[in-house]
């Protein structure tokens, strides 16, 4: 009867002998959340995923848009980057995929051995691939709709494509690939509609308003620059996209992903532990 009682013991401890009453139980639900959330994720199919990703790409320039017209209208950056948004609010509410937002969950999901790292690769790749196709298709309905932001098109787009490779504009990047991930750890530690809108609207003045550097936003930035004749190509843009990139996963994955994923270390390892192999496709 001892060592049954001692073997019951163990099961309802985590790795440093903690019972239930004594763990973070807050960080412990939000890491579930973000299991139980991420996994079906990764096994969308196909067209599922790439769909999910074309409707993030004209979401997306929904908030350029009204970025564009706030600063042509005032001049103020700031409240650009607050109208810009409208672009993560539809994202929330849409349930669309972003590829920089994609960091955290689908990763924890990986590591929980809840999906196979191809998975993973899958998720990110279409999600971008859709991300593109539809910022691009959406910024020349933008161009060609509004041609009276035509000028602040050029202009924006010009900023990034002769930014140059430099520490700054790296640490830029880290900056903006930290804030988007910490914005989808704010939205799974909340059920409060009204919290998750302000955390978009407070992370889009970050992020746009102080001219951070994102990957997929100021991509769309470029692609309108490009429909509107600025004068640079899209092999510019590919040298811009690939160290922004660079930058936001280092940000969004280095840092803000890991230390959330070491805090939750204990049952992350719960998770591995009792993981099937059969959910690892």
């Amino acid at each position: 009867m001892a060592t049954g009682d001692q073997d019951d013991d163990q099961l309802r401890t985590d790795s440093k002998g903690r019972h239930p009453p004594l763990r973070e139980d807050e960080v412990e639900r939000a890491f579930d959340a973000i299991v139980a959330r991420g996994r079906p994720r990764l096994f969308r199919t196909l067209p599922e995923l790439l769909a999910s990703g074309v409707i993030a790409g004209v979401e997306i320039s929904l908030g350029v848009l009204a970025f564009l017209a706030v600063e042509e209208a005032t001049g103020s950056e700031l409240l650009a980057g607050l109208a810009f948004g409208v672009g993560f609010i539809a994202l929330l509410l849409g349930n669309s995929e972003l590829f920089t937002e994609g960091f955290l969950v689908p990763i924890a999901v990986v590591l929980a051995k809840e999906a196979g790292w191809w998975r993973l690769l899958r998720f990110w790749g279409i999600t971008l691939a859709g991300n593109l196709f539809g910022g691009w298709l959406s910024m020349w309905m933008v161009v060609v709709a509004f041609p009276g932001l035509g000028s602040a098109v050029v202009a924006t787009g010009r900023t990034f494509a002769e930014s140059g490779f430099t520490l700054r504009t790296f640490l830029l990047a880290v900056l903006a690939g930290s804030a988007m991930t910490l914005l989808t750890r704010m939205r799974i530690g909340t059920s409060d509609d009204v919290a998750r809108v302000i955390a978009s609207l407070t992370t889009a003045l970050l992020v746009a308003g102080l001219s951070m550097y994102h990957s997929v936003l100021d991509t769309l930035f470029l692609f309108g620059g490009i429909h509107a004749g600025a004068g640079y190509g899209y092999g510019t843009w590919v040298a811009f996209f690939g160290w922004t990139v660079l930058g936001n996963a280092v940000g969004g994955i280095g840092l803000t992903s890991f230390l959330r994923l070491v805090r939750s270390h204990e049952r992350l390892y719960e998770w591995r532990r009792t993981a099937p192999a059969s959910n690892r496709p």
